[in-house]
């Protein structure tokens, strides 16, 4: 086995470990390990990640189930519009993008390109909600679920547009619409984001399923790996302080986003 795929393995747990310790952020490097050290092609990128985060999302709401940390009734509310929405992304808005997706004087914007400059730009949005202070976001008070419908479907609707796009499970913006639109206490919110993103993850995927040739043996080693990851994260957040993580992890997220961009705009050249 060649050494960069060792390595892209490697990614693979620190990517569970990621979500273990945090309840997020495993997508955000899904995409660029996938891309840039297996060298798999970003639309097919983007496929392979909601497979690994919608596995591995799936592994962790289970620690919450158990717990009764998962919000069933606001999953359902926020989940059908956001599921609709990614199916029908992947099935047929992401093969429709043109490719090229521009060309402006004699530079050409690609479809590849496109879909990496797009997701290094969520990249820096996740890192911004990362490092900043979450304020009410840290409320862990129980509070009575109130429902916004009208917001919590719209809401999930655009993430459903995101995932089904860039591959990321958005929990960066699942859990702040939770927690504000819904009124849901922290802990329950990372449960239930967790749910959602595992289910809008895999239904997004079915839909990649007749479009693209899928690699199941690598897919499956990858995912299994996150997994893997997930659990020894898990272990691991009970020894480490979060907010300091959370906030170390936004700044990374942040300079992988600012990489990204800086290499597909200076591969336009």
């Amino acid at each position: 086995m060649e050494f960069i795929v060792l390595v892209g393995y490697a990614a693979a747990v620190i990517i569970g470990v990621s979500l273990g310790l945090i309840g997020g952020g495993g997508s955000i490097l899904t995409v660029p390990v996938l891309v840039y050290i297996l060298g798999i092609d970003p639309v097919l990128a983007t496929a392979y990640s909601l497979f690994v985060v919608g596995s591995t999302s799936l592994v962790g709401s289970f620690t919450y189930m158990k717990k009764q940390l998962v919000d069933y009734k606001t999953a359902l509310v926020f989940a059908i519009p956001s599921f609709i929405a990614v199916f029908l992304t992947r099935k047929f808005i992401v093969p429709a993008l043109p490719d090229p997706l521009l060309v402006l004087g004699g530079f050409e914007i690609t479809k590849s390109i496109g879909i990496m400059v797009f997701f290094a730009l969520i990249m820096l949005a996740a890192s911004y909600s990362m490092i900043k202070e979450k304020g009410k976001l840290e409320d862990e008070k129980d509070s009575e679920v109130n429902f916004n419908i009208p917001l919590i479907a719209v809401e999930g609707l655009i993430v459903g547009l995101i995932t089904g796009l860039v591959g990321a499970g958005g929990g960066f913006l699942i859990i702040p619409a939770l927690v504000l639109l819904a009124k849901l206490p922290m802990k329950m919110a990372v449960g239930t984001s967790l749910l959602i993103i595992a289910a809008k993850s895999l239904i997004g995927f079915l839909g990649d399923v007749s479009n693209q040739v899928i690699d199941w043996k690598m897919l499956l080693i990858f995912t299994g790996l996150s997994i893997l990851g997930i659990f020894v994260g898990s272990s691991l957040s009970k020894k480490i302080n979060e907010k300091m993580l959370k906030k170390g992890f936004g700044w990374f997220v942040l300079i992988m986003g600012i990489y990204i961009i800086a290499k597909e705009l200076m591969s336009m050249g």
